[in-house]
């Protein structure tokens, strides 16, 4: 068995690992490299000739684990993609989201360039096309929680609630060899306990390897108990300064999420009256989903639907959907939330609504989520002044405050109650999905504590695993 890391590696994004295993060449997911310095990597033909994978296995449908799909197929790939139910339907509207969004982007920088007389360190095409995506799409197959799969003689796979985002996954692969069975783990990205809407991460007792997430791996997110506090107080400083609040948002789990609180808020009247809005077809779209699959949610979800109190839909909740809606929210007189893509402000809608707000001393910018190096969100919350967004420098005066707490992924206290479950040690834990100080701190807090074997690979690093 060898297992080589393709993405992911002492980085966030890019999440791929290729797997030999039982006669079988498997990917487990296949994401888009997202922080600036990695771009290039997405150009680059794929390390492994797609024809000769087999299968691969996703995990879930954020774009740093799935978002390269589509050129994976264009490349060559015929086998099948695994998946939950519901990343089935996500996927296809992150991934056509994606390359209408690449298409604009790429439209809008050709004619920028040319006006410049300059070019840009990538083509000026999209990546792929919403064509590509129809193409990939019949290859996606359903795979239920909790259910082996033979994948051959010797190999089979099982997912289990990673409590991350809906229908996200932890893969389990057992492999046959030489009379020997081995367990490989990988945790896709691992959630948090007691959050609304997903239900809790699945554990392991034992595993001989695993690969797993560290995000979070050098911290700790705030007591979860202060978000919606926070979010209140910000909301009504805001409101009583007279500006708007600005939230790049997530469309999958996070603009969800964000809906939750905020609907209690409104609700319970802790905040004033005042019109919301989801500023992304996609993440619109998303909701629908999590309408139809219901029955994913966790209780304290379903309660609220039973008891006539639906966290998607309250008072001056307002759906987006054409450019032309979304334009005229810049022309509103008075405050309002602007719930807007993409969550890192790396494309989307969001950078128009950044560029009305950000040099807006009586505005707020809030960040409810992870900020991958090298982003325009990175940037922000760095404190980088003023910043670059469609080619023109804006001074940053609006208020710039996050909370982390909204963060779909488990800090390193949580991370370390996942490994806890396990019963005996592995034989080795490959650290991946973190930046390289926080994969590197992770790695060798696990070695400092539990004594364990444990790596954080480089990029195209290979492993043999006896």
């Amino acid at each position: 068995m060898k297992i080589q890391f393709l993405g992911a590696t002492r980085q966030v994004t890019g999440s791929c690992y290729f797997v030999q295993a039982g006669g079988l060449r498997l990917l487990v997911d296949c994401g888009l490299f997202q922080e600036r310095a990695y771009l290039y990597r997405n150009w680059d033909p794929f390390p492994i000739p797609p024809h000769q994978i087999d299968y691969l296995l996703l995990t879930h449908s954020h774009l740093d684990h799935g978002g390269l799909i589509p050129k994976l197929v264009k490349e060559g790939f015929r086998g099948s993609i695994l998946t939950t139910t519901p990343s089935i339907d996500l996927v296809k509207i992150v991934l056509v989201d994606t390359a209408r969004i690449q298409t604009e982007d790429a439209a809008f920088k050709k004619k920028r360039h040319k006006k410049e007389k300059r070019r840009g360190p990538h083509p000026e095409i999209p990546l792929y096309t919403v064509k590509d995506v129809a193409k990939s799409i019949p290859y996606l197959k359903k795979i239920s929680y909790n259910t082996q799969l033979a994948l051959n003689g010797s190999v089979t796979a099982s997912f289990h609630d990673a409590g991350h985002i809906l229908g996200s996954a932890m893969l389990e692969l057992m492999v046959k060899e030489n009379g020997q069975s081995r367990k490989i783990v990988f945790s896709g990205d691992i959630g948090q306990w007691d959050k609304p809407l997903v239900h809790d991460p699945s554990v392991f007792q034992e595993a001989d390897y695993i690969v797993m997430e560290s995000t979070y791996g050098d911290r700790n997110h705030e007591n979860p108990e202060n978000v919606r506090e926070t979010l209140c107080s910000l909301i009504n400083e805001t409101v009583e300064a007279g500006g708007n609040i600005i939230i790049p948002t997530f469309a999958i789990e996070r603009a969800q999420e964000l809906m939750y609180h905020l609907s209690r808020l409104v609700r319970k009247k802790d905040i004033p009256r005042l019109m919301v809005f989801l500023d992304s077809p996609m993440a619109v779209d998303v909701t629908d989903v999590f309408l139809k699959h219901k029955d994913f949610l966790d209780q304290e979800s379903l309660k609220l639907f039973k008891d006539e109190e639906p966290p998607f839909r309250f008072p001056g909740l307002r759906f987006i959907r054409t450019p032309s809606a979304s334009k005229a929210i810049n022309s509103i007189r008075g405050s309002c939330v602007i719930m807007a893509g993409s969550g890192m402000c790396t494309g989307g809608r969001i950078k128009h609504h950044l560029v009305h707000n950000i040099s807006r001393p009586e505005s707020s910018v809030l960040f409810v989520g992870y900020q991958a190096s090298g982003t325009l969100g990175r940037q922000i919350i760095s404190g980088q002044d003023p910043v670059r967004i469609h080619g023109q420098l804006h001074k940053v005066k609006a208020r710039i405050e996050k909370i982390y707490g909204f963060s779909a992924h488990a800090d390193r206290k949580a991370l370390f109650r996942w490994l806890g479950a396990l019963q005996r040690p592995p034989r080795h834990i490959f650290v991946t999905h973190g930046e390289e100080r926080t994969a590197l701190s992770f790695a060798k807090a696990i070695r400092n504590k539990m004594g364990w074997k444990v790596s954080a690979p480089d990029y195209k690093e290979e492993f043999e695993l006896n």
